[in-house]
């Protein structure tokens, strides 16, 4: 019986309604507001502020707030300063100047020739873009692209290449007409909020020169670490971090030993949330097992310890790891499921077997005692085979090839940067 099908026998099915939860509370968004997702997720994250708890969602973006709000999805917003400044229009004690000077430092958003950065003039939507293709990873985009926009015509000259690459990547904004793009219109908070919130999604498709190196695995809630310094030859996962592998084959502990050796794969990408690839799809981890205990009395599972040594990459290049499963004592057993569901088999079988003794015994003088026969048969015999399930020996561990389980990393381990396609 696979553990699907013990896991229902066990306990039932049940299922729940998973609703979204946005934690920012903002009075002038209400949750059917067009962009209300984006807005709190970069809320939530501190990428764009309240005032007075309200967000203003049709107001207007300065090149300041937009650069601010830019800095903080990159994890740059507290790059230490070493450049001086050259803007006429930007003075030490604005409330801004760091992060102009990070910005410009950065290459993140260029001043004007006159030497001036007019850090409050309004963003429109196709410098947005402009600054988004700029950071974002070099692609040949095809420009007729634009034609399936009817104002495609309104778009500066410098500004369609731009388009065209932010288009193909997924990261621009088209409401309310789907239709058009309004090269021209000045940007309003909730477009900025939509913009950005995809850009954080896709944090991947930003140059390595324009963030901090930092992201995050999102594959265990409770993982003692989730992040991932990305370099330009090299990633390093950090000691803490949890990753998935799956079987190769199928396995049983009672048809194996110490010394044994495992091998496991990545069935997908093992990506951070940003977008970089860590891990790809096909990525084996070979492992050893290290000793395994046996099945014992009173219910107690077999526990199987292995350790994850070393990895290759499609490529071929190999990485060495420390690697364990997620468990609180690094071993792979069967869990409360399986166990659950092989005492629910050992009580039915007693209640079947006490039923038929029950009504055996009521049947031979009295055939109308039957219905007592099985009264008294059916739960004595399920408390007897329920008893004997809970002084039986435990489980052994088996596990199917493909089946998944989350390693964690005992040390960090230095993967070779996957070249992009793109």
């Amino acid at each position: 019986m696979n553990k699907f099908m013990v896991g229902l026998l066990a306990c039932g099915l049940f299922a729940t309604t998973l609703m979204p939860s946005f934690a920012a509370d903002i009075a002038d968004v209400s949750s059917n507001y067009w962009a209300s997702k984006e807005i709190n997720e970069v809320v939530d994250d501190n990428i764009m502020t309240l005032t007075d708890g309200n967000f203003n969602p049709e107001g207007s973006v300065k090149r300041v707030d937009f650069v601010q709000a830019l800095l903080k999805v990159l994890s740059n917003d507290n790059l230490d300063v070493s450049i001086s400044n050259s803007f006429s229009d930007v003075k030490s004690s604005d409330y801004f100047y760091n992060d102009v000077l990070r910005s410009q430092q950065l290459g993140l958003v260029y001043g004007y020739p006159n030497k001036t950065f007019q850090p409050k003039k309004l963003m429109s939507r196709s410098e947005t873009q402009s600054v988004i293709s700029h950071i974002t990873k070099d692609m040949d985009a095809d420009t007729a692209v634009l034609n399936n926009y009817t104002d495609a015509k309104e778009i500066p000259a410098w500004a369609q290449k731009p388009y065209a690459k932010t288009l193909n990547y997924g990261i621009y904004v088209n409401y309310p007409n789907e239709n058009e793009l309004r090269p021209n219109d000045v940007l309003s908070r909730a477009e900025a909020a939509v913009i950005l919130a995809r850009l954080k999604d896709k944090l991947g498709l930003v140059k390595s020169e324009y963030k901090d190196g930092v992201e995050h695995f999102a594959y265990a809630r409770k993982a003692p670490n989730n992040e991932v310094k990305v370099g330009n030859n090299a990633n390093y996962v950090h000691e803490g971090n949890v990753i998935p592998v799956a079987f190769t084959e199928k396995y049983k502990s009672d048809k194996s030993a110490a010394g044994d050796s495992l091998t496991f794969v990545a069935k997908e990408d093992i990506s951070t949330k940003e977008g970089t690839v860590i891990f790809p799809e096909g990525t084996k981890f070979y492992a050893t097992v290290n000793e395994i205990q046996d099945p014992k009395w009173f219910n107690k599972n077999a526990r199987v310890y292995a350790e994850i040594t070393s990895a290759e990459l499609p490529c071929g290049k190999k990485i060495d790891l420390n690697a364990k499963p997620f468990t609180k004592k690094y071993d792979l057993k069967e869990g409360p499921w399986m166990t659950a569901g092989k005492l629910a088999l050992c009580t039915v079988a007693g209640g079947a077997v006490g039923t038929g003794a029950g009504v055996g015994f009521a049947f031979i003088p009295d055939p109308v005692k039957i219905g007592t026969g099985i009264a008294i048969g059916a739960p004595v015999g399920a408390a007897v085979g329920l008893a004997t399930g809970l002084i039986t020996k435990g489980l052994n561990y088996h596990a199917k090839e493909g089946e998944v389980i989350k390693v964690i990393l005992l040390k960090d381990a230095e993967v070779a940067k996957v070249k992009s396609s793109l």
